[in-house]
């Protein structure tokens, strides 16, 4: 049986007592609001504010059309926070990403440089078809992802807090796209897979959508309530056997070497347990639970390990291998 232990949320500091308490009202009014605009995805929208909570970033995988682009914005609405949409495509380069640095005249015509911003500063950046993108575009990003910052001509501009960025790709047109290199990949808290809506869903989109009425959203936390929010995450408390269960887990992935050719590194075993917290967090406890750990296997690890030929050619899923993890690990928490 874990020990439980006690949530510390005050200091010398910072006091995040109040928002904690507020918590379970706030989360419902986020996924009431996100619920007036998007049918359906509830496993998706509550992944991505699993994600935003855990400051990292979301590859999704899906076809076009199921309101990726709307839930994200929406979100933005919903958290005061700036959006910005990036359509990536081959011809895309580093500084239509990131900004660049152009010459301004002034009212005594003398000239100078100015950096001008690119729609990276932003707190939620949506990047379109990611895999569209050349290589050297995608690298554009990694700085930016991980270090929270970009450097343009040797000078280092910090990115607005918080900073979200949900990158998309389509996985049926392949042809003349560039694969995320692996080293990218690991740098995603999550991979979410996005499937159709089941008929009612559908039939309700359409009456939305379809009509003149449009859904409004409204404005209901501030970016800085948001903040606090995350740094009440990192402090759910997880015992120390629960970290050492999600470490298994995660090193099970390195000890089959007939279907996994690569496993996932020790960042996984760091998001699954970020997650789990934020997992427990919207549940409403105060600690993390060995369910919250396995629900967030599958998101954390499917893009963490790299199949080898054989499972590849034999139609076994990274989703598979993690499941199977799972259901072998019996062990009592």
């Amino acid at each position: 049986m874990q020990q439980i232990q006690e949530i510390q949320l005050e200091n010398s500091e910072l006091n995040l007592r109040p928002t904690y308490e507020k918590s379970p009202q706030i989360f419902e009014v986020i996924f009431r609001e996100i619920g007036n605009s998007i049918v359906g995805q509830k496993e998706m929208i509550r992944q991505i504010i699993i994600a935003m909570l855990c400051e990292g970033h979301v590859l999704v995988e899906s076809n076009p059309g199921l309101g990726k682009t709307l839930t994200i914005s929406t979100i933005s609405q919903i958290m005061s926070m700036r959006f910005s949409r990036i359509q990536c495509t081959p011809d895309l380069m580093p500084a239509d990403i990131t900004g660049t640095d152009i010459i301004e005249e002034d009212e005594r015509g003398s000239k100078h440089f100015k950096f001008k911003q690119g729609p990276v500063f932003a707190n939620i950046v949506l990047a379109d078809e990611i895999n569209r993108a050349s290589p050297k575009t995608q690298s554009a990003l990694l700085e930016a992802m991980q270090e929270k910052q970009v450097t343009v001509a040797n000078t280092t501009y910090a990115l607005d807090k918080p900073f979200f960025i949900l990158a998309t790709q389509n996985p049926i047109e392949m042809e003349g796209t560039y694969a995320l290199p692996e080293a990218q990949l690991d740098r995603f808290l999550m991979k979410i897979r996005l499937d159709y809506p089941d008929p009612d869903e559908e039939f309700e989109i359409v009456n939305r959508y379809a009509e003149a009425f449009r859904p409004a959203v409204r404005r209901c936390i501030e970016k800085q309530t948001f903040i606090e929010l995350q740094q009440i995450t990192r402090r759910i408390p997880i015992s120390n056997q629960l970290k050492k269960y999600a470490i298994d887990i995660v090193n099970q992935t390195r000890k089959m070497p007939d279907m996994i050719e690569a496993g996932a590194s020790p960042r996984a075993s760091i998001a699954l347990i970020l997650c789990a917290k934020a997992n427990a967090f919207l549940d409403g406890r105060g600690y993390v639970d060995k369910r919250d750990i396995d629900s967030m296997a599958l998101p954390v690890l499917r893009h963490r390990v790299i199949l080898s030929f054989d499972a590849a050619r034999n139609n076994i899923t990274s989703d598979k291998i993690i499941q199977k993890i799972l259901d072998n690990r019996k062990t009592t928490i």
